[in-house]
Formats: C-alpha cells, structure tokens, sequence
C-alpha cells in the first residue's frame, strides 16, 4: 500500500511541474504585452521578449525565466541512451539555458540602460546562444521525447487531436520560429515568434501534464484511454479506499 501510495504522489507530482512549467512560459508573453499596456508601469511594448529586461517589468521576466529554469532542472523524467532522447539531460541543459537567457542580457535600445545591469558589455551573442539552445530543446522534447510515452491501445484509432500529433506540430512549431526571428520580416517579428514559440512550448507541457483532463472524449482522442473519470481522481479515490 505504501508502494501505491508513493507511485501515485509521484504521479501528481510529475502532471503537476509538467503543467507549472507549461503554465509559465505559455503566460509569459501575454502578461508582459498587456501590463506595457498598462501605464502604471511605464513600459512600451518591447521589440523582444528579452529586450523586457531593461523595463520595469524585469522582474516578471527574469523571474519566470529562474521559474522555468529551476522546474526544468528538477524535473526527472526517463533517460535514455540517445541525447536526443534523453529526458534527464535534455531539461538539466535546458534549465541552465533559462538561467542564461535570464542574466546574461541581450542589447540594451539605448545605452544608457546599461547600468541597468551588472555585466555593463555586450554579451549579445551569448544571450542568443542560450536562447537558441534553450529553443531548439523545447522542440527536441515535444519531437523526440514526449511521443515515447503513449501507450499503443488498438481498440482506439489514432484521432487528428492525438497527444503525439500536437506534440509533433508544436516542436516543428518552434523550430520554424527560431528561423524566422532573424529575418525579422515585420515590426515586432522577435517579439511575435518568441510568443509563438513560448506558447507551443507551453501547449507541449500543458498536455503533457494533463491539462485538460484525460477522462471521457478527451481521454480517448488525445491519450487513446479509456478513462471513465479523470485519472488523477481515480487513483485519489482507491488511496481513500
């Protein structure tokens, strides 16, 4: 019983991070785009997500960034043989990356706003390193590691809104972003495919972690189960049984 017990607090605790996670970088963007509506805080929209990290709004930014970072860290899934795949390794680098994009800043719009920060150079390059690295994992998790875990049930056909799928559509989704962002094609283009990446980032996780549910139709579409109530409340019932 004691086994069980542990298994399932595992079980809530992993759903749970993954959707913290999921939660936090799908935000991320819309909450600084609508409080530099907001004068209150005297801040305009930024031309990128990183350029808010000489805003009054850097707290919220570098904040979040440590957030994702320290969950990615602690955050144990499986590992694997192949890097690509490897679930333990990929988020370590990733949660490092977070770190770096949040204290190592890109170019300030004025140069006045470098005392703004301890590092008072230009370590730009850096900044897009780490971003790029950081990216390019997001993606290589939704691609290569969370379509390991469905299980293959043959009495339910794979349906066009299968947790495989989105995950696939999302990793490709950021890679596509990370591409288009140095082509700047439009005003704000940085600021735009960094949201959009963020965001299927943070749909990656947030289905990952169950967000919805997983009990009835969804269950069945998206994880192929047969979950008559969602799982997480039947496994709470039998620990009270």
């Amino acid at each position: 019983m004691e086994i069980k017990n542990i298994q399932a607090h595992n079980l809530f605790a992993y759903r749970r991070l993954r959707r913290a996670i999921g939660y936090l970088g799908f935000f991320l963007p819309i909450v600084l785009v609508l409080l530099s509506t907001v004068s209150f805080f005297q801040t305009r929209i930024q031309p990128s997500i990183s350029h808010y990290y000489y805003t009054n709004l850097r707290e919220i930014f570098t904040g979040t960034l440590c957030a994702v970072g320290l969950f990615l860290i602690c955050y144990k899934g499986n590992g694997n043989r192949s890097l690509f795949r490897n679930d333990n390794v990929l988020t370590n680098i990733a949660g490092f990356m977070a770190f770096g994009v949040a204290f190592i800043p890109t170019d300030p719009i004025a140069d006045t706003c470098l005392q703004c920060t301890l590092i008072n150079f230009s370590l730009t390059w850096l900044h897009y390193a780490f971003a790029a690295v950081l990216f390019s994992i997001f993606a290589l998790l939704s691609i290569n590691v969370f379509t390991i875990g469905q299980q293959p049930n043959p009495t339910i056909p794979v349906s066009m809104f299968n947790e495989n799928r989105i995950y696939r559509i999302c990793g490709y989704g950021i890679i596509v972003c990370i591409i288009l962002i140095p082509f700047k094609l439009f005003s704000y283009a940085t600021l735009v495919f960094e949201a959009l990446a963020l965001w299927l980032f943070g749909i990656s996780w947030l289905i990952k972690g169950r967000a919805l549910g997983d009990e009835g139709e969804i269950g069945e579409k998206i994880y192929r189960e047969h979950n008559p109530k969602d799982t997480e409340e039947m496994v709470e019932d039998q620990l009270k049984t």
